[in-house]
């Protein structure tokens, strides 16, 4: 048993100033994820500042017809929101998809986003892992690696962000506020987490002492149709091995807004610029698609082993655009 401090903190300053007179402290929601890797030995916390009880729970309509919801959101009450289901369903969707009833009711929306960038190498404090331990090199690049990154990774990590939710958030042009010593900050969803580069322990762009205190979903994504799809190896309680999460907006015969993420391949939710650039202003007819999905994965480097994680992206991508076109069955 490690010994670790805790405070339970009953405002979001107290949170921050606990934190920030606490080194090594973490901050503490569901625990989902957190207290698993407590029990690994992955992590060690010096101090555990408990968020539960802050008053961030709550999922508030805007003036501009967006959705702000709290940190503290379960993903099980933000997947039966109403409001999501019905304007934003890709984020209901992918809620859905990910873990079980059990944990969906226990996670939470800060957590989900803060929940760590891994794989089994990470997890198992007998290998190899420069997320874990930075210069002790990564384990998977030449050993099991059939569920790790096609886009973005480097030669220090090649594991992929687990989320669902943040892939729906990422296409949906969803935005995280922060709240840290220097004040309040808002980031793209999409930006919010990092590629490995040479720094593969830093997940997120969050800076030390921040706390998430709330998911703006906006306006100009409300209400248009919008779709999340996963694969996996068994139907339930599993990581993707692909996902993908789209937003579709026709006019006049022509795209006129597209949000295109792609989850399980990258170290972060891949969003898909060079996919969308294409897409915008053309016809949304099958051979468009085709052509957009494949220029934006003709970037992907696959591994030895999971170069079947490009046709399986591919196909998703496509299904669920063909989906989402004007006059598409579902």
């Amino acid at each position: 048993m490690r010994p670790f401090a805790y405070v339970r903190a009953a405002s979001v300053e107290e949170a921050t100033d606990a934190f920030a007179a606490r080194p090594g402290a973490r901050y503490l929601g569901g625990g989902t994820n957190l207290v698993d890797l407590m029990k690994l030995g992955v992590e060690a916390p010096a101090a555990l500042i408990d968020v539960t009880r802050l008053p961030l729970d709550t999922v508030e309509e805007l003036p501009d017809g967006g959705l702000r919801v709290g940190a503290m959101v379960r993903n099980s009450d933000l997947a039966a929101h109403p409001a999501v289901r019905d304007r934003w369903p890709a984020l209901s969707q992918a809620l859905l998809a990910g873990a079980s009833g059990q944990l969906r009711n226990a996670a939470t929306t800060g957590g989900n986003l803060l929940q760590r960038t891994r794989c089994p190498y990470f997890q198992d404090v007998t290998k190899p892992c420069n997320k874990r331990e930075p210069g002790t090199g990564c384990g998977a690049l030449q050993g099991v690696h059939r569920d790790h990154a096609v886009l973005g990774h480097s030669e220090q990590c090649v594991a992929t962000h687990p989320s669902d939710m943040a892939v729906a958030l990422a296409a949906l042009d969803a935005r995280v506020e922060l709240r840290g010593p220097e004040g309040s900050r808002s980031v793209p969803a999409a930006d919010f987490h990092r590629l490995p580069g040479t720094h593969p322990e830093k997940d997120t762009e969050i800076h030390p002492g921040e706390l998430i205190t709330s998911v703006v979903l906006p306006a100009a994504t409300g209400g248009l149709p919008s779709l999340y799809r996963k694969a996996r190896d068994r139907a339930s309680y599993a990581f993707a091995l692909a996902s993908v999460a789209a937003v579709l907006h026709c006019e006049n015969g022509v795209v006129e807004r597209v949000g295109l993420a792609f989850g399980a391949l990258a170290h972060r939710p891949w969003r898909a610029r060079r996919a969308e650039d294409a897409l915008v202003g053309a016809a949304p007819t099958a051979a468009a698609f085709e052509h957009a999905v494949d220029l934006e994965l003709a970037a992907a480097e696959p591994l030895r082993d999971n170069g079947y994680k490009v046709p399986l992206a591919r196909r998703l991508a496509l299904d669920v655009l063909g989906r989402l076109a004007p006059h598409s069955p579902v």
